[in-house]
């Protein structure tokens, strides 16, 4: 594949539509979408077959229920009988990281755990965060990166031996494309690659477009939403949005991800919410961001330049599940349709 400069991008984009149609994409849903349903994993993979699903990903242990052997052997029987591939998935696996979770062991052996289980549940891999936005403060990301490659480089052998590749997520704001890309590079990309996600590039002052062009040759897994982005008299907004009712040309990024990861989950995380807001004019705001490249910011701010303000209307707590799943089913619809996919 030839490397992906400017002019490449750019060629690809009218190409896109065509390539689409001709490369196979599986279509997933991420647990997270109806995060409020509260189901059994076994209700969960009956709402995803129903929905069309080829990739159920549980990107959290809540969502599958436990670890316990027996019960990830009767998720991987039941999944496989509705012929659906499973990914599972944790939390930080960063030691620095303020959402690191300590009580639960070492990253390393909360790693391991996961990678056994992977194997009990035929998951080819692993997902895993270092963190959010907060870790860019007082930061630097650059401590948090080295933890995590540290803690990555311990596991090569375990997951070499497991034929596990462990997928890390740009989470919540913790990180550029290229700070990723520069994490599984030194992590090692023989076992290390990226669980690539459309919604969080916003949150760290970043053109999806120019995440999925750092990232794409690393990709294993993904997730996918739209955002609508958006000027304020401080800086910029961001809201999460249904699939085709943001300005980052959602469209052009699903198509795109078609042509550039063939034979990898496109998988919906639905999450409409928002705004947050990025107060930019403000200089202490740019202590959390010093290592942005002013070209990567220009294009954020192009996008938020060409938006409006996105009114996400208020869901009351006991309607929470109901909309969450309209949310997803009619993303899914628009995805379906912009791929040309049958269902």
């Amino acid at each position: 594949m030839r490397p992906m400069t400017r002019r490449n991008v750019i060629a690809l984009a009218g190409a896109a539509p065509l390539l689409a149609q001709t490369v196979p994409v599986k279509l997933g849903i991420d647990l997270f979408s109806i995060r409020s349903s509260g189901w059994t994993p076994f209700q969960y993979l009956d709402y995803c077959a129903a929905q069309k699903a080829k990739v159920v990903h549980f990107s959290e242990v809540r969502f599958i229920g436990s670890l316990e052997p027996e019960n990830l052997r009767k998720v991987r029987e039941y999944a496989a009988a509705r012929g659906i591939e499973v990914e599972i998935g944790m939390k930080s696996i960063c030691p620095t990281s303020k959402m690191f979770e300590a009580k639960e062991g070492t990253a390393e052996e909360q790693l391991t755990r996961m990678i056994g289980s992977a194997g009990i549940v035929g998951s080819k891999i692993v997902r895993c965060v270092l963190g959010s936005a907060e870790d860019r403060k007082p930061g630097p990301i650059e401590m948090h990166i080295e933890g995590m490659v540290k803690v990555l480089r311990n596991m090569r052998g375990r997951a070499m031996d497991a034929g596990v590749k462990i997928a890390i997520e740009n989470h919540a704001g913790d990180m550029q494309g290229w700070e990723l890309r520069n994490l599984i590079e030194a992590a090692g990309k023989d076992f290390v690659g990226a669980c690539l996600d459309s919604g969080n590039p916003c949150w760290t002052l970043e053109d999806p477009h120019a995440t999925l062009e750092a990232l794409h040759p690393y990709v294993l897994t993904s997730h996918v939403r739209d955002s609508a982005v958006w000027r304020t008299p401080q800086g910029a907004a961001v809201s999460w949005v249904r699939m085709g009712d943001g300005n980052v040309n959602i469209d052009e990024y699903c198509r795109k991800y078609a042509a550039l990861c063939p034979g990898r989950a496109l998988s919906m995380e639905c999450i409409v919410t928002g705004p947050r807001m990025f107060p930019y004019r403000d200089p202490k705001f740019w202590d959390a961001y010093r290592d942005v490249p002013a070209w990567n910011f220009e294009r954020f701010a192009e996008i938020a330049e060409r938006g409006k303000p996105f009114e996400i209307p208020r869901v009351e707590r006991a309607q929470a599940a109901q909309r969450e799943r309209e949310d997803l089913e009619a993303s899914l619809a628009h995805v379906k349709s912009v791929l040309g996919l049958q269902g």
